[in-house]
């Protein structure tokens, strides 16, 4: 597998996660310092907006609005031109555990995944709602039963979700309709049985592969973060890993994006473990970059 020349862009992060490219800049989420922040290429950091209740994934409406979910509140949060936040959907009452990753459609569709249980108390793995976000608003039940959806993407045509379960050993795919509704649930990519254990440890311990945050390239493989084997994964369809990727200090890595000009830069959040109790109180996430061959297609 290539090796690639990986390059700190930003450290001193509480805990990044739902990194994006936009508007020729970084957009990322820390949770443990409550705000979303852009990167420029040199690094520094501008912050857009202060989340108190832990902000995950990011997206864009159509007429531009930034969306961001809240996590602990289980809401999402529209921002708009002048960086006033107000709240867009309530989803308390379809989640089974903290809110988290997001992916919005072209036509300002938001699919919301979240823990399906009490990750951080050591809850007994439950599957979870991928929930759906109108762009006005509204909320509904997008897919039952997927083991912690995670990570998302959607193909250039607009016509594919394909979403991450990272306690399922995972990908699932979905046909897109223009109105938001998703159907044909298939395998996009399969590492593995799903865990079948009701004990959270026991559960990690048989998952192969667990899907983080991830994003889709030209060629229609995805690089996903493997949130428990320190490492970035770029994945064919059906589940092979054609490359592996490790930062330096063999730190964890939660999350990635390409993006950059030529969508070639590829974006990695990383920290040395994602347990609360150590990263509210630490100031130890690094953002990475690397280059890689295929740039980036679809959404986010």
């Amino acid at each position: 597998m290539a090796e690639r020349d990986v390059q700190v862009l930003f450290d001193g992060g509480g805990f990044f996660e739902g990194p994006r490219w936009h508007d020729g800049a970084w957009w990322v989420s820390d949770f443990y310092r409550h705000q979303v922040a852009t990167y420029a290429p040199d690094g520094s950091e501008t912050v857009r907006v202060t989340v108190d209740g832990q902000p995950s994934g990011l997206g864009w409406l159509p007429n531009g609005d930034l969306l961001v979910v809240s996590m602990k509140d289980h809401t999402v949060l529209r921002v708009d031109g002048d960086g006033v936040a107000s709240l867009h959907a309530e989803l308390v009452e379809y989640c089974g555990g903290h809110a988290n990753d997001m992916v919005v459609d072209r036509h300002g569709h938001a699919f919301v995944g979240n823990f399906g249980f009490d990750l951080m108390g050591g809850g007994a793995p439950e599957p979870a709602n991928l929930v759906r976000v109108d762009p006005d608003g509204s909320v509904s039940v997008a897919a039952e039963g997927v083991m912690f959806p995670n990570g998302s993407v959607i193909t250039p045509d607009g016509s594919t979700l394909i979403v991450g379960e990272t306690m399922g050993n995972g990908f699932l795919a979905f046909d897109l309709a223009d109105d938001g509704t998703l159907s044909n649930r298939r395998d996009w990519a399969r590492f593995g049985a799903a865990p079948e254990s009701d004990d959270v440890a026991g559960a990690l311990a048989s998952i192969a592969v667990a899907p983080d945050g991830c994003t889709l390239d030209a060629e229609g493989h995805i690089w996903a973060a493997d949130a428990l084997a320190n490492r970035a994964v770029r994945i064919a369809p059906g589940g092979a890993i054609v490359e592996e990727l490790r930062v330096p200090g063999d730190l964890g890595v939660y999350a990635c994006q390409l993006g950059g000009d030529d969508g070639r830069t590829l974006l990695l959040c990383s920290a040395p473990d994602y347990f609360e109790q150590n990263r509210s109180v630490a100031r130890e996430a690094v953002l990475f970059t690397t280059v890689v061959d295929v740039p980036h297609a679809g959404l986010p």
